[in-house]
C-alpha cells in the first residue's frame, strides 16, 4: 500500500482492489449496472454467471433428456450438496449437513428434536435481538410444550447484541434443554463466541442450535473443531445461491442418534422404497431429510460454494474484516459528524461481514439511498441501515463509493423529499 494515499480518497480504495485476492471473483457475478453500489449482499448475493449455465445444463440436458428417470443419480444430491457446504463454509467433515427445506423448517426440526430428547427439561434461552422468526418458533414450541421461554435482553444493554458465557451463565441450570442463538446477529452484525457459549451449555445438559445464516460464507466456524451440536442456515446471502434457495442443516454425528425430528418424511426413511407401513429412521443425516431435494436449487449451490470452495473461508474472512473495517473508517469521518451511530462491534473479531448503522430517519434514508443515490441496503427496525461486505463481490471502490453517496444524501438532507411509503421488503 502507498502510504501516501489520503485513505479518504478513491485512489486509496483502488489500490487496496489491486492488492485484493478476490478481486479477481468479482467479474464473475451478473454485474447489470456498474454504476450501482450493491451493498446488501448480507441479505441476498449476486447471480453467478457459471450459475446460469449450471442450470440450463441442468434443465437441457437432465430434465429435459432424462425426465423421470434422472431421479437414479438425483435422488441422493442433498448429502454431497451439504457436504460441499460443510466443508466451503462450515468446518464440517462429510455425513453432517443435509440440504433441505428452508431455515425456518431446519429450525423447527431441530429445536423440536431437542425438546423431544429432553422431556424432563422445561427452559429455552434465546435471545431479544435474535432473527424474529426463530423467536416466534421459539415461542410456539413452548406454548406447545408448556415450557418456559427465557429471553435474555441484549438490546439494552450496551453490548451490541452480543451474547457472552458470562451473560449466558446466570440463566442456565438443570432445567435447560435448549439453547439457541445467532452466530451473527442479524441486525448489528455482532459475532458470538460459538465454542465457549456450546461447551458451557452443555456443562449443564442442554444442547445448543445455531443459526449461521448471516455468517455462512463470511466467517470461519470450524463447527467440527469447536464441538457444536447442531446449526441452521440459508444459502441465499453470502452463500449467492439466489432467492429461495434451499437452506441446510448441520447435525454434528455425536448427537444424530440422540434426536429425531418431528416432521418424519419417507426421505429419513432407512428402506425409502419398499413404501412401508412404518417409520423406520434411516442411518446418518438422512435420517434428518423430509423430502425431495429441490434440485434447481441445489444446481445454484453447487456452482456458488465451489466459488467459495476455491477462494477459502480464510480469505473470505481476511476480506469480510478488512471490508467491514475499511467501511468503519469511512463511517467515523464522514458519518458520524451528521449523526450516525455504529451500532457494530469495532473489533473484527466480535462482528461478521455487515456493519449496522443507526439514524432516526433509517428507513427514509434506505429509500432515498435506492431512489436518489443509486445505493442498495437494508433497513431494519427501528432505525439500523446495514450495509454489508460480500468477500467474493464487493470491490473496495464499491465500498467507497457507496459511503460517498451515503454522506452526501444525510448531509444535503434530500431523502427527506422521498416517502418511505408503505414498502413490504426493505
Amino acid at each position: 500500500m502507498n502510504s501516501q494515499l489520503d485513505p479518504l480518497s478513491r485512489e486509496y480504495a483502488q489500490q487496496l482492489d489491486r492488492e485484493d485476492p478476490l478481486s479477481r471473483y468479482r467479474e464473475q457475478f451478473v454485474i447489470d449496472d456498474p454504476n450501482l453500489c450493491y451493498l446488501d449482499g448480507n441479505s441476498l448475493g449476486r447471480l453467478p454467471k457459471k450459475t446460469i449455465e449450471a442450470v440450463n445444463s441442468f434443465l437441457v440436458n437432465e430434465w429435459g433428456k432424462e425426465v423421470v428417470t434422472g431421479w437414479g443419480h438425483w435422488v441422493d444430491d442433498a448429502q454431497p450438496a451439504g457436504d460441499l457446504i460443510g466443508s466451503s463454509t462450515l468446518g464440517a467433515g462429510p455425513g453432517q449437513v443435509l440440504v433441505c427445506d428452508t431455515t425456518s423448517v431446519n429450525f423447527y426440526q431441530l429445536c423440536m428434536a431437542v425438546v423431544k430428547a429432553k422431556p424432563d427439561r422445561k427452559t429455552i434461552i434465546t435471545d431479544a435481538a435474535n432473527f424474529p422468526t426463530d423467536r416466534y418458533i421459539l415461542q410456539g414450541i413452548a406454548k406447545q410444550f408448556d415450557m418456559k421461554l427465557v429471553v435474555i435482553d441484549n438490546e439494552t444493554d450496551g453490548s451490541l447484541e452480543r451474547i457472552t458465557p458470562e451473560k449466558l451463565a446466570p440463566y442456565l441450570n438443570d432445567d435447560v434443554a435448549l439453547v439457541t442463538f445467532e452466530v451473527i446477529q442479524y441486525r448489528s452484525g455482532a459475532r458470538n463466541p460459538i465454542k465457549e457459549i456450546t461447551e458451557l451449555a452443555r456443562k449443564h445438559g442442554a444442547l445448543v442450535v445455531w443459526d449461521a445464516s448471516h455468517s455462512a460464507g463470511s466467517i470461519r466456524m470450524d463447527f467440527d473443531a469447536n464441538g457444536i451440536d447442531l446449526a441452521v442456515g440459508c444459502t441465499y446471502k453470502y452463500g449467492n445461491s439466489g432467492p429461495g434457495a434451499p437452506a441446510w442443516m448441520y447435525v454434528n454425528k455425536r448427537v444424530q442418534n440422540e434426536l429425531q425430528v418431528a416432521i418424519q418424511g419417507w426421505f429419513a426413511q432407512k428402506n425409502q422404497f419398499a413404501m412401508g407401513p412404518t417409520f423406520e429412521r434411516a442411518d446418518g443425516i438422512r435420517g434428518f431429510q423430509i423430502a425431495t431435494p429441490p434440485m434447481l436449487g441445489v444446481q445454484c449451490i453447487k456452482v456458488a460454494f465451489s466459488m467459495l470452495a476455491e477462494a477459502g473461508i480464510d480469505a473470505i474472512e481476511k476480506k469480510a474484516a478488512r471490508g467491514t473495517s475499511y467501511m468503519i473508517d469511512l463511517f467515523d469521518s464522514w458519518l458520524a459528524p451528521l449523526g450516525m451511530t455504529l451500532k457494530t462491534p469495532r473489533d473484527p473479531r466480535q462482528r461478521g461481514g455487515h456493519v449496522s448503522i443507526a439514524h432516526p430517519d433509517a428507513a427514509q434514508i434506505c429509500v432515498g439511498l435506492r431512489e436518489i443515490s443509486h445505493v442498495i441496503p437494508d433497513f431494519r427496525a427501528p432505525d439500523a441501515i446495514r450495509l454489508a461486505v460480500s468477500p467474493l463481490q464487493t470491490s473496495y471502490e464499491e465500498i467507497w463509493e457507496g459511503f460517498s453517496r451515503i454522506r452526501d444524501l444525510v448531509a444535503t438532507k434530500k431523502y427527506q423529499e422521498i416517502s418511505s411509503g408503505n414498502l413490504r421488503v426493505t
